[in-house]
């Protein structure tokens, strides 16, 4: 499938800004699953001078405004080639080694939600079926409802709301996961979704590393393993990790985001059901 992107973040700003730093991960790579053919990021209309590969594979970029600002753009857009894998990403030669993903984050940590919840799945099933379960069950806790929670919301948080959006989905997947002894990893990126062009925001789900398969992705929001509509962008231990825009500014007054993004498949290309 060929699927076709544009993601635009506009940021806006009360009082004129003499400095801020972005640190941008909006890139994605060519690899099992997803070849990118083109792909451009700009920065008001230039493209960033600056970037390099982080310890967990993501291509960074970075960003420097000194100029008294009221408003920033940055647009991301390209056209990537998918095919579906089953949700199985597969043993990678990465720099990060899967046990790193073991490791609990604030995002993550192992409250009496995820520790119950990681009970109820240890005894009885292998590991692959336990994870297809563990999908099931936050699928069936969090309820998919946006302006609920932030970027800030822990894994624990979502699972006693019993609300959120997918980042939530995937927090409390990796969590569960880590509790069970299973390295897990949160993904940001793309979902092509039937009969829905504008989207406010990057979708997220999460991968866990199978014995025999290795990682393979778990997209609770949706109860599924990500098909040929998923492209895959950032990598981390949670959001942060693998937000899209991160960054520092001075200067006094309210910020405002605005988010526009655009999946679409190519003429040609047979979409498939979801």
């Amino acid at each position: 499938m060929r699927i076709a992107i544009r993601h635009t973040s506009r940021y806006q700003y009360e009082q004129p800004v003499p400095y801020a730093l972005q640190r941008l991960r909006l890139r994605p790579q060519s690899g099992a699953g997803q070849t990118v053919l083109d792909w451009q990021v700009t920065v008001d209309g230039v493209a960033p001078a600056l970037g390099w590969t982080d310890g967990l594979g993501n291509r960074v970029e970075l960003v420097r405004h000194e100029r008294n600002k009221r408003e920033i753009e940055i647009v991301a857009a390209g056209t990537v080639d998918t095919c579906d894998l089953a949700g199985i990403y597969g043993v990678t030669n990465e720099t990060a080694p899967p046990w790193i993903y073991e490791r609990e984050t604030p995002l993550t940590h192992a409250g009496e939600r995820v520790q119950a919840l990681a009970a109820d799945l240890r005894a009885g099933h292998g590991q692959l079926e336990s994870l297809h379960k563990l999908m099931n069950a936050i699928h069936g806790l969090i309820a998919y409802r946006p302006g609920t929670t932030g970027v800030g919301t822990d894994a624990e948080t979502a699972l006693r709301e019993g609300c959120g959006v997918c980042q939530d989905h995937a927090h409390a997947f990796i969590a569960v996961a880590r509790r069970l002894g299973v390295p897990a990893r949160y993904i940001s990126g793309y979902l092509l979704m039937e009969d829905v062009v504008q989207q406010s925001a990057s979708h997220a789900w999460a991968e866990a590393y199978v014995e025999g398969l290795g990682w393979v992705g778990f997209d609770a929001a949706n109860d599924k393993c990500p098909d040929e509509r998923y492209v895959r962008m950032a990598t981390g231990l949670d959001y942060r990790d693998a937000m899209p825009v991160s960054g520092v500014r001075s200067g006094a007054g309210a910020e405002t985001l605005t988010v526009e993004i655009t999946v679409t498949q190519l003429q040609g290309q047979t979409q498939s059901q979801g």
